[in-house]
């Protein structure tokens, strides 16, 4: 089945914010007295909706209340860090922009909360808008697990099958794996190797790489 449809992650795919989730969450830390190793704190829970994060950090079963309340705390330290630096991952805007121009249907599907998903568009100024953004806190599991990406797919009227996953994470490489979508790597905070699958059709350390190799003209030579 040809490429219809694209769906991007959000953080460390559309915008370099990764190093501010980890300064952030060293931050938040400090303020609640907890100890972390924010490099295995990031492998266990990078692609995981805010409110799993939460209980991963605490180590304990929370309710929705309680963990979104905490989720506000940490992504308030996090806006406040990135903001002042903002920057999209080089060549994100034209890259979407030259996707939807060849008439692909665009997607956002992100463990990021509403606030996060604003903030995020907000200092973007993306022209076009893509069609369709899922967010962590609508209730579907976080990533690995691939419900933010099937219900991407489902908005924007797209068979999974006919969707590319743009992704820097191994849970979110893994959860295209298991939404039936291809994926590209997009090496920002992993590596080529960390983010590989048999899936996995290209790497790329950002999408000037993709728009230099004519990617998205060359979507039919993808495999089915």
């Amino acid at each position: 089945m040809p490429i219809q449809g694209i769906i991007f992650d959000m953080d460390g795919t559309m915008i370099d914010s990764m190093p501010y989730h980890a300064k952030s969450w060293v931050a938040f830390a400090e303020r609640h007295r907890l100890t972390i190793e924010v490099e295995e704190l990031l492998r266990r829970t990078t692609g995981r909706t805010g409110a799993e994060c939460m209980e991963v950090l605490f180590g304990r079963p929370m309710d929705a209340k309680e963990s979104w309340e905490l989720v506000h705390q940490k992504e308030e330290i996090y806006r406040e860090l990135f903001a002042p630096v903002f920057a999209e991952v080089a060549g994100f805007k034209a890259f979407s922009a030259d996707a939807m121009a060849r008439g692909l249907r665009v997607g956002v599907g992100t463990a990021g909360d509403k606030h996060n998903i604003a903030f995020a568009f907000s200092h973007l100024g993306m022209d076009p808008l893509p069609h369709a953004v899922v967010g962590g806190d609508e209730g579907l599991a976080g990533k690995p697990e691939p419900a933010i990406f099937l219900e991407a797919a489902r908005r924007i009227g797209v068979a999974p099958e006919a969707c590319i996953v743009f992704e820097d994470a191994p849970f979110g490489i893994e959860a295209a794996r298991r939404a039936g979508m291809r994926a590209v790597a997009v090496c920002t905070s992993h590596s080529a190797q960390q983010l590989g699958g048999p899936h996995v059709v290209a790497s790329v350390r950002n999408y000037h790489e993709l728009i230099e190799s004519n990617f998205l003209g060359n979507l039919h030579a993808i495999p089915a």
